[in-house]
């Protein structure tokens, strides 16, 4: 009956309450507006009523593409379009060879940029991960463990040291409450939480009396109602943004593009001018279609797509190396755009999240100052114990009690203590692990098992101390007390104050030195504790203070240095308040120590032309949220910047997936922020992007060079055959020798200058802008001025050897050779577009050498073994046709080699004058 009676009755309207709501509540209208019994928690019948209204308290991906659509898609691509055109035409022309190889081409490439990129958009299902497994929550009376995807907005749910947050709750009873929302907000130091209702509130970091799901308990215990759960929490915002979000194309996608569409201009150009022509001269418009038809398929480079995925599979391969993992293709280019100078008033930029990524996210001291006087500075960073003590100005190093003040200090920081060190991670609050490390420092570890516990007045956020009352082990001695806290109460507990071990009255005078000490330790950005002991509370004796902070990162100030000369602007985006940002800031040399800061509040005020113009300037965001840093990507990206988002939380991912490059940490990074981001950095070193960059621009001017050789060679080869066909002439090669020298265009000599060692000073060549195509004005000169040189002297050949009675063997075996020459000769100046071959060195690249070797024995085995000679239509030369024609075809490399000197001498003048 009773059965019966719940299923007939009507549910109450529940309505979730946003977190600046509920926070507003006072238990008992919290419990109303939930139709909860605080005491028993929900029935099992309201949990099923809202599991039906509100879902799983999980996220949900939308249905996903079929893997083979994401295949088919590749072929989206306007060159991979372009060559199955080209296929296609090859085919209805019998160009059955062709055909194949061009549908072989598209293939690997498609096949290969599928597999890079297949695990690249993983990113929403990476967020289910921070749903904790388990949860302790009161259902009907009862104290019941649960899978956290089953909590509904209502449940109660108790938590305790290390507890990851199932949900966002309101609490409503605290005990000595610490919570770490740093992948969510970017405060290195945990927040105090407490359960009394708030007045008024600012942004979602203010918010006292909420948790928020994926947090975690590093202190103490409290209880709370449900009020979000899956995509109404707050992380389920960050997840509706990344849903929302599409991962921009990179600048190479964008020149490959244009490249495919002018090719595709070029060829169209080509067949309407031959028939124009033939029509002209009267010839059947027909066979002049075919002709042009067959002549601008053989000018599609079908080489170009595997040259270039090649080059970025090696270059992945050589980061990885250098402990940097690319997850898609293309991104490896946009790093050459990142080392940009200013262009067109804007320049390129790094935002990097500070905590976790410019500094480690270990809180760790750096500065002590004794009640005597005595100032030390800290080494090292994190929990390992590694660094020293230095006492200051001597740079003195300080083991145990060789300097009596500094060792009081450092004992009492370890005895009022109730964290645990373990395998470098701290067990406990981050501030007392950072004490527990500086006496490993000091070698002062296990001081505190000289004393027995025996009573702990544990920290409160109204009373701001912790004290230890303690006795020595074995000896039969007074009491002692040690005291931690804020400097401004421990000094009212004070009566004395530390001279070099002995207790002296506290004077004014001394209060106000330690007060100015404390006023300055703040002001850069440091966390101040105050230190005491003694035997009773009212009577203690002043020790010193203690100054701990979350520190950069090793390499990352050098890293910055490099970026600022290289004209990058490197802007910092947290969580954290304005000063510790500052003091960060200044710490890691940002924008040259000219540091302009502005709040996430401040940036919600500014309109969005506004906004853009404005972000340009400023190198601190502070008090930010993932939609902040989601604005100030896109704002930057407004004013043409190419931006690189570098972070390793949750509240990072949305930003990380729109910037052109997100950058995540290996190792402190969350598994979402992996997911969204393109690259990531294994050891979680800044610096390590630099690494990236270098290779990023060498495999740029790689494809570069290859661009150039294949794009000489094929308007070499169409042109040949157009003035043959223009000007009424026999043609100069057959079909065969055109196949032939389309496999050297497109084979493995081509193939090789995609491989070229990156070449150091390469990196210090002036940048491209963003709008840039590929085909630059100088590289197209350089492609032409290759182009006239090959065509006059194999027309020059072949008007030498073309004899009154018709073209003979001899005629088109000298003119196919001569072009094949000219072709090993111009792939060996297009190693590089700045230096000459004897800089970059001869053997330096062994796939080339091996390549071209390979192409001129192949060559002298079309000449002169009898069954290829059959083939291609050839004849025997003899030694000095082939030293002519090896002295004729050195004429590109030598041009193009002078040209490259003449370019370095104009670069220099202008230095020599400034």
């Amino acid at each position: 009956e009773e059965c019966e009676l719940k299923i007939v009755e009507q549910e109450k309207e529940v309505t979730v309450l946003p977190p600046k709501d509920a926070c507003k509540c006072h238990k008992e209208d919290l419990a109303k507006a939930l139709n909860v019994d605080l005491q028993t928690g929900l029935s099992e019948f309201s949990v099923l009523q809202r599991r039906l209204k509100y879902g799983w308290n999980e996220f949900s991906v939308e249905n996903t593409e079929p893997i083979w659509k994401k295949y088919l898609d590749q072929f989206k691509n306007p060159l991979i379009l372009l060559l199955l055109a080209s296929a296609l035409v090859s085919v209805i022309t019998k160009e059955f060879e062709d055909a194949a190889s061009i549908a072989m081409a598209v293939l690997i490439v498609v096949t290969v940029a599928f597999i890079q990129e297949y695990r690249s958009e993983k990113s929403l299902e990476e967020l289910n991960k921070l749903v904790p497994p388990e949860c302790n929550c009161l259902r009907e009376g009862k104290l019941q463990h649960l899978l956290a995807r089953e909590l509904v907005p209502g449940d109660i749910i108790y938590l305790s040291v290390g507890d990851r947050v199932p949900a966002d709750l309101r609490l409503i009873e605290v005990t000595d409450l610490l919570v770490d929302e740093s992948s969510f907000t970017g405060e290195a130091e945990p927040c105090n939480k407490t359960d009394g209702v708030l007045l008024e509130t600012g942004d979602i970091t203010t918010l006292s009396n909420v948790v928020f799901m994926g947090t975690l308990v590093r202190y103490g215990k409290g209880k709370g109602v449900v009020i979000g759960t899956g995509e109404n929490s707050q992380f389920g915002e960050v997840f509706k943004m990344m849903q929302a979000e599409e991962t921009p194309k990179t600048p190479l996608q964008k020149s490959m593009d244009r490249l495919g569409k002018q090719l595709t201009l070029f060829s169209f150009g080509i067949i309407g001018l031959i028939m124009l022509l033939g029509w002209l001269q009267g010839k059947h418009l027909l066979s002049m279609f075919t002709i042009g038809v067959s002549l601008a398929v053989a000018a599609i480079p079908e080489g170009l797509p595997i040259v270039v995925t090649v080059t970025l599979v090696l270059g992945i391969l050589r980061m990885a190396k250098k402990r940097v993992i690319v997850k898609k293709l293309p991104i490896v280019e946009t790093l050459v755009l990142i080392k940009n100078f200013p262009a067109s008033g804007c320049c390129n930029v790094i935002c990097s999240d500070k905590t976790g990524t410019l500094t480690a996210n270990e809180m760790t001291v750096t500065r002590l100052v004794t009640s005597d006087g005595f100032q030390a500075e800290v080494s090292g960073v994190g929990y390992n114990g590694e660094g020293n003590v230095y006492l200051l100005p001597s740079k003195e190093i300080l083991k145990e009690f060789s300097n009596v003040s500094v060792g009081k200090l450092v004992e009492a920081g370890c005895v009022v203590n109730n964290a645990i060190i373990r395998k470098n991670s701290v067990m406990g609050q981050p501030t007392e692990g950072a004490l527990i490390a500086l006496a490993m420092k000091m070698e002062l570890a296990d001081i505190k098992d000289i004393y027995v516990r025996k009573k702990e007045i544990p920290f409160s956020s109204e009373q701001k101390w912790m004290a230890v009352k303690c006795a020595l082990k074995n000896e039969d001695q007074e009491d002692i007390y040690f005291m931690k806290g804020a400097f401004e109460e421990v000094i009212r507990y004070c009566t004395l104050y530390n001279g070099g071990g002995i207790s002296l009255s506290l004077t004014p005078q001394q209060k106000a030195f330690y007060q100015q000490e404390e006023k300055q330790m703040g002001s850069s950005g440091l966390r101040v504790l105050a230190l005491a002991s003694g035997p009773e509370l009212g009577k203690l004796t002043f020790l010193g203070l203690v100054g701990i902070i979350d520190p950069p990162r090793a390499g990352v100030r050098e890293a910055v240095q490099v970026l600022f000369e290289s004209g990058v602007s490197v802007k910092m985006i947290t969580g954290d308040a304005l000063e510790t940002a500052v003091a960060i800031g200044q710490n890691i040399g940002l924008c040259n120590g000219k540091l302009k800061a502005m709040s996430g509040e401040e940036l919600d005020q500014l309109a969005e032309a506004e906004l853009s113009s404005t972000v340009k300037n400023v190198s601190i965001f502070f008090r930010t949220s993932p939609k902040h840093k989601l604005k100030i990507i896109k704002a930057l990206q407004r004013a043409g910047a190419v931006v690189a988002m570098t972070g390793d939380g949750v509240n990072d991912a949305v930003a990380l997936k729109s910037a052109d490059i997100g950058i995540a940490m290996g190792q402190a990074g969350t598994d979402v922020s992996k997911e969204a981001a393109n690259m990531i950095l294994v050891d979680d070193d800044f610096s390590t992007v630099m690494n990236a960059i270098e290779e990023g621009k060498g495999i740029f001017y790689n494809i570069k060079n290859f661009v150039r050789f294949q794009l000489s060679t094929s308007i070499s080869a169409l042109s040949l055959i157009t003035l043959s066909t223009v000007l009424n002439l026999p043609n100069p090669l057959n079909a065969m020798q055109i196949l032939w020298i389309n496999i050297i265009m497109d084979g493995p000599p081509a193939q090789s200058l995609g491989v070229e060692p990156v070449d150091r000073d390469t990196i210090k060549q002036p940048p491209r802008r963003i709008t840039d195509s590929i085909l630059s004005k100088s590289l197209i000169l350089k492609i032409f001025m290759s182009a006239i040189i090959i065509i006059s002297g194999t027309l020059f050949v072949f008007w030498k050897e073309n004899p009154k009675s018709g073209i003979t063997p001899r005629t088109t075996t000298m003119t196919f050779t001569c072009f094949v020459f000219f072709d090993l000769f111009n792939a060996l100046t297009c190693r590089s577009q700045t230096k000459l071959i004897f800089e970059i060195g001869f053997f330096r690249n062994r796939m080339f050498l091996y390549s071209v070797l390979g192409s001129f024995l192949g060559q002298l085995a079309v000449i002169y073994v009898p069954p290829l000679q059959k083939i291609f239509q050839t004849e025997n030369l003899g030694v000095l046709d082939l030293l002519f024609l090896t002295g004729l075809a050195s004429s590109v490399f030598v041009v193009s080699e002078f040209v490259k000197l003449c370019e370095k001498r104009c670069c220099r003048r202008p230095k020599h004058t400034k």
